[in-house]
């Protein structure tokens, strides 16, 4: 593979722009699953499509990252990458994973998975929201844990075995074989669209698998490619990249529309791909150094940002917990002000997890990366001196 022309800046704040809003997006929409303001489901009923933003967002930039380190070095340190991942997501994981195991009040909903479908990133298959809702929302981690396992050694071997320039099929097949899993998954819930269990089988067939969700994270990859490996093309539509903004709204009103209506086969079809390359292009637009996104730092998207991954992994059990404490002194759990409450709660929670669990587990991340980078300097160096 050739390196890359087109570098990263140390930071892209067009993502964090994306990443506030699907975070803020999600909460919104979480929200309506409890008490809440009749203006909630108008405004964040759409708000599942948050997820596959985030989806996005991580096709694109683990992959470019991976990208940089097989461009520059020819192989990938799955040791290093490993290290990075697991500093960045496990130490919060658990955390809110023993939270939910010791302290029933933070439950949502019904029983608890058992603990070894939440140790194993597996949760997300076979899940019946009637009876193991609680946590549910960690469906779309095991999504991108499956994915970051999967990826880097999809790309050593496309690189082991010279065929870089075939990823994009593979990419290609992959999507189109989206499809097809789909509608066999359809063929199963299909019979049952009339009764009151469709939409609980839904989201078990359709919704959570993994094979089913693949979309949006190969639709990051395919722009980080175009990003790394097309940097001309890239260049070309600078005159015309605030344009893709308005264009990738007008995919996801059409994406609205095709998912309102999930006993609709066109919906399970068609409905996740319309969503990612709408996102998609609007992420391809926040990477582009013409895109008012990419030029534009502001502070509060840069924060919620930062605090993205503690409040998704938090806001779930204390919503419902919040309200029920309020409760006690009289306030209606259907108010505006209630809602405020519970969303200070939940940004307050998210800053003390990311400042107790996440910075500390990070800063030692980037000790241990440190020592093993010295380590590898200092072994090169004697067998340099040995030769």
């Amino acid at each position: 593979m050739q390196a890359p022309a087109v570098q990263f800046p140390k930071k892209l704040y067009g993502l964090d722009h994306l990443r506030a809003f699907a975070i803020c997006y999600v909460l919104i929409y979480h929200y309506r699953l409890f008490g809440h303001p009749d203006w909630v489901p108008v405004i964040g009923g759409f708000g599942w499509t948050g997820v596959d933003l985030f989806f996005v967002l991580s096709g694109f930039l683990i992959s470019s990252h991976l990208f940089a380190e097989l461009s520059k070095t020819g192989t990938i340190s799955l040791k290093t990458y490993f290290i990075k991942r697991s500093f960045r997501i496990l130490p919060a994981y658990l955390f809110i994973v023993a939270v939910y195991f010791l302290v029933p009040a933070y439950h949502e909903r019904e029983a608890l998975s058992p603990l070894w479908r939440f140790l194993t990133f597996t949760k997300n298959f076979g899940m019946d929201t009637r009876v193991e809702g609680t946590f549910s929302h960690s469906w779309s981690l095991c999504v991108e844990e499956q994915f970051y396992l999967v990826l880097p050694l999809v790309l050593l071997a496309l690189a082991y075995y010279k065929a870089g320039k075939k990823g994009l099929l593979l990419l290609a097949a992959i999507f189109l074989g989206g499809f097809a899993i789909r509608w066999c998954g359809w063929q199963i819930i299909a019979p049952y669209t009339n009764t009151d269990a469709f939409s609980a089988l839904f989201r078990t067939y359709i919704y959570y698998p993994t094979y089913n969700r693949l979309d949006p994270l190969l639709v990051g990859i395919a722009v980080s490619a175009f990003y790394h490996y097309r940097p001309a093309w890239f260049a070309k539509i600078g005159k015309a990249v605030n344009w893709l903004l308005p264009l990738g709204l007008l995919v996801l009103i059409g994406a609205y529309y095709l998912n309102s209506n999930e006993t609709n086969i066109k919906a399970t079809l068609f409905g996740f791909p319309a969503v990612a390359v709408g996102y998609g292009i609007m992420v391809m637009a926040a990477v582009h150094p013409a895109s008012i996104l990419y030029k534009y730092q502001w502070a509060v998207t840069e924060k919620i940002a930062a605090l993205s991954y503690s409040l998704y992994l938090s806001h779930k059990g204390l919503m419902p917990l919040t309200q029920r404490l309020l409760a006690l002194y009289g306030f209606d759990p259907n108010s505006n002000i209630t809602m405020l409450i519970c969303f200070i709660v939940v940004i307050a929670a998210a800053v003390l997890l990311h400042i107790v669990v996440e910075k500390p587990f990070l800063r030692m991340r980037d000790r241990v990366l440190k020592r093993k980078a010295q380590s590898t300097s200092d072994t090169q160096q004697l067998t340099a001196e040995a030769v």
